[in-house]
């Protein structure tokens, strides 16, 4: 009997990185990036914002290209240590990268990709200051927290010819690719007439923690930086901080993000023509969060609706898709989530269809280990990434290029902003940047940076 152990046989060993180059190359011929080399030179790659999704954005690229981590940036020194001790691990040199609390110090190094996987306040200012380093970049969703910050990233992006893909992966979601491509493209739906989107996930954290002394690990007034500057109670980003619209924008902001873009991207939608909204907290009153509990918008396009609703309490409408967008159209429903997808035909002789979600774990069996991946995101985030890479060799555009993800992002926030006004209906104008006939509305495209911090959009 052979004595090695058994995940550790070089027959295993050959056969799981043959398994990884099949699943890479299969990706890449699924986006067209046949010609990419993923074996080549090393890239110069750097991080900024090790938290949670950052961390698991740079593992997944790691997994499908040679890099060189070239420095991570978080004020946390404690995340700081996490991400080196695993970028040891993972990156083929084996180094330990540098790590930096300010990242402008990082951008110094002069990366060639940057991931900006920060909490929402910073993308703006993170995202332009490495496009200005000469860096091509994957920033998080939503790309801002106002409409003015992503005008701005959009003009950077451009101006400096630099590729930016944003982290709205269902388009790169193989069970959503396949739906889209089955259902939609082929006409089964026959004409579309509404979308309903929705999350029920009870996400929305609601204590009351004591204010407490800053820790040593941490700068907070960095963490902080152009955002309003709280009391401190807690570590803020162990997922604290989206429950205060000091950072975000709420639920809407976060979640309705990914469910509208993939409409948008099935149906081929552009800008709504009008964007309402109305919520408020009705149950979950007790704790220091700001954040709807409950709320609906309206995304108004020419052809059709689309629709969201979030609670965070209570059951979901629909316990299989609990955060899910629901496409009707004459001959049929399709639902789709980050879990599956099922095409409900109305004509009762035909057969209903169903996509599974896609898991890599034999491919990929250091997923199963890492610490809080999502297993059923890990697949599109990889093929996301190795269509960035493809639009960085072409000098071209990403699939999540930024100009969608400021579409989608900015119609979430006209959304709150309508909230804010009582419900009023808002047309934003995407050639002159205005909601014509509504000063007050105007007024919420733009949130005031905190001293010193200098606001990229216009005044």
């Amino acid at each position: 009997m052979n004595s090695l152990p058994l995940q550790n046989h070089p027959f295993n060993i050959s056969r799981r990185r043959f398994l990884k180059s099949s699943a890479a190359a299969l990706a890449l011929s699924t986006l067209g990036a046949d010609a990419l080399d993923i074996t080549g030179k090393p890239r110069r790659v750097a991080l900024i914002g090790a938290g949670w999704y950052g961390k698991s954005d740079l593992w997944r690229l790691v997994q499908v290209a040679n890099v060189d981590i070239v420095g991570i940036a978080d004020p946390d020194k404690h995340m700081l240590a996490g991400a080196v001790e695993i970028a040891q691990q993972r990156q083929k040199s084996k180094k330990a990268p540098p790590t930096f609390s300010d990242y402008r110090e990082l951008l110094k190094e002069k990366p060639e990709i940057v991931l900006v996987g920060s909490p929402d306040h910073w993308h703006a200012l993170h995202c332009i200051a490495a496009l200005e380093a000469g860096a091509d970049v994957y920033c998080q969703k939503p790309i801002s927290v106002d409409v003015r910050e992503g005008e701005a990233m959009l003009d950077a992006a451009r101006k400096l010819g630099r590729v930016v893909q944003i982290g709205t992966q269902r388009k790169s979601t193989p069970h959503l690719i396949e739906a889209k491509k089955q259902i939609i493209d082929a006409g089964l739906l026959g004409k579309i007439g509404h979308v309903d989107m929705c999350c029920y996930f009870h996400m929305r954290a609601n204590g009351n923690p004591p204010v407490e002394p800053v820790p040593d690990f941490l700068d907070y007034e960095a963490w902080t930086g152009p955002a309003p500057l709280r009391p401190y109670d807690g570590i803020p980003h162990k997922r604290w901080w989206r429950t205060f619209t000091e950072y975000g924008n709420g639920i809407l902001g976060d979640m309705c993000v990914h469910m509208y873009d993939t409409a948008r991207w099935m149906l081929g939608l552009g800008w709504p023509k009008r964007v309402t909204s109305q919520g408020g907290i009705f149950v979950q009153k007790e704790g220091k969060s700001n954040i709807p509990d409950t709320q609906t918008a309206l995304f108004e396009h020419d052809a059709f609706n689309c629709t969201w609703t979030h609670r965070s309490w209570g059951q979901p409408t629909d316990p299989d898709y609990p955060w899910a967008l629901f496409i009707h159209g004459e001959k049929g429903t399709l639902k789709a989530s980050t879990m599956r997808a099922d095409f409900l035909p109305l004509d009762k002789a035909a057969k209903p269809i169903h996509f599974d979600c896609v898991f890599e774990k034999e491919q990929y069996p250091e997923d199963v280990d890492e610490k809080d991946n999502e297993l059923n995101a890990a697949p599109a985030t990889r093929r996301h990434m190795l269509d960035f890479l493809a639009a960085i060799e072409k000098r071209g555009r990403p699939i999540a290029d930024i100009e969608q993800g400021h579409i989608s992002t900015a119609s979430c926030l006209l959304g709150m902003a309508s909230m804010h006004l009582g419900g009023r209906q808002l047309a934003y104008d995407p050639v002159k940047r205005i909601i014509p006939g509504d000063d007050a509305a105007n007024k919420l495209l733009r949130r005031e940076y905190r001293a010193p911090y200098r606001h990229p959009g216009a005044a």
